[in-house]
């Protein structure tokens, strides 16, 4: 199925098709989910078509909505062909809005329905998402909701990561879908199994708990199953912060050992672990998808590698589950 950028859950009426905000009128309502209602839209100024994103009630106080501008305008800022453009940001007749980029598409979500994907898409799907990364952090910008359904795939097998800058914006208390939670300090939300151990706790995070998500998403993509799913959201946060994914050589044995380290590393518990920079993880991921090429033009195959695996110790195992107890308003899905 064809999607445009976005995700929403349905917070008022579908706008009708015609319908005018600002100087953007509505051509098509195309999705749904946690952060707005997504439409096809006209640009009358520069006659370019944008999917236009309709923020959900909980952001209409001004002090939530002057956040979610700040944080809008620092997204709009970074300028890479993997990650979507935000055009502009604003309100019109009450309703607050973004404009982004208009891109066709499929979500991974979507792209790994079937199972686990080629060897050589995942490389290239890796290494796209991981620049948008480099780039996002490269200025102070953290995703903070990396997940399948927020990377789409062009039909040019372009990677574009989705929604930069909203989820920081959504306050205290509000769980916007049955998958996601959010701190105590209402600063940040994330999909329950994407989301760093320290985003579970309620700690600090930083552009180390997007390597966390984009781990959890390369495994899935490598393995076709998720690494911390469970039973239900307070099973699956506690997997996040007290067990390791099933190891690749138990469920999957094609995967290359580079890029079986690169994963465990952005998995790691501890984010002292994990890359210094995710400008370093992109160059691993560069390197494992050029040697991979060579070796296939060459006919020969990776060899075997003693390269080091990361065994961070559980820690704070009691404090951990009474935080997930904390976090979890209500059992959900996985």
């Amino acid at each position: 199925m064809s999607r445009s950028a976005g995700a929403c859950i349905i917070y008022f009426t579908v706008l009708s098709p015609g319908t005018r905000l600002g100087p953007y009128e509505i051509v098509a309502h195309v999705g749904t989910g946690g952060m707005g209602e997504v439409y096809k839209a006209h640009d009358s100024r520069l006659a370019r078509t944008i999917a236009l994103k309709i923020l959900p009630a909980h952001l209409a106080d001004a002090d939530s909505r002057r956040r979610f501008e700040r944080e809008a305008r620092s997204a709009s800022a970074l300028t890479h062909p993997n990650v979507v453009t935000i055009h502009d940001v604003g309100e019109a007749d009450g309703v607050a809005y973004l404009a982004m980029e208009f891109i066709e598409g499929r979500t991974l979500r979507e792209l790994t329905a079937d199972g686990p994907i080629a060897m050589k898409s995942l490389l290239r799907i890796a290494v796209q998402v991981a620049d948008g990364l480099a780039a996002a952090h490269d200025l102070r910008i953290v995703h903070r909701d990396l997940k399948p359904e927020n990377v789409l795939l062009t039909k040019d097998g372009v990677a574009k990561i989705l929604d930069f800058g909203l989820a920081k914006a959504v306050p205290e208390g509000v769980s916007v879908a049955g998958t996601m939670l959010h701190t105590e300090a209402g600063s940040v939300v994330g999909t329950v199994g994407y989301m760093s151990p320290e985003q579970v706790r309620g700690g600090t995070t930083d552009f180390r708990s997007d390597q966390f998500s984009l781990g959890a998403i390369l495994y899935e993509l490598a393995s076709g199953k998720r690494a911390f799913a469970r039973g239900s959201m307070f099973e699956t946060g506690s997997a996040v912060l007290t067990h390791d994914p099933d190891p690749f050589d138990r469920i999957c044995t094609h995967i290359p050992p580079p890029l079986q380290w690169a994963i465990e590393r952005c998995l790691a518990k501890d984010p002292h672990d994990r890359y210094a920079s995710t400008r370093d993880l992109h160059r691993d991921l560069v390197a494992v998808h050029n040697h991979l090429s060579n070796v296939r033009a060459h006919g020969g195959s990776f060899p075997s590698s003693n390269l080091p695996s990361l065994s961070t110790p559980l820690i704070g195992r009691d404090r951990d589950v009474a935080a997930i107890k904390r976090l979890v308003t209500r059992d959900g899905s996985r």
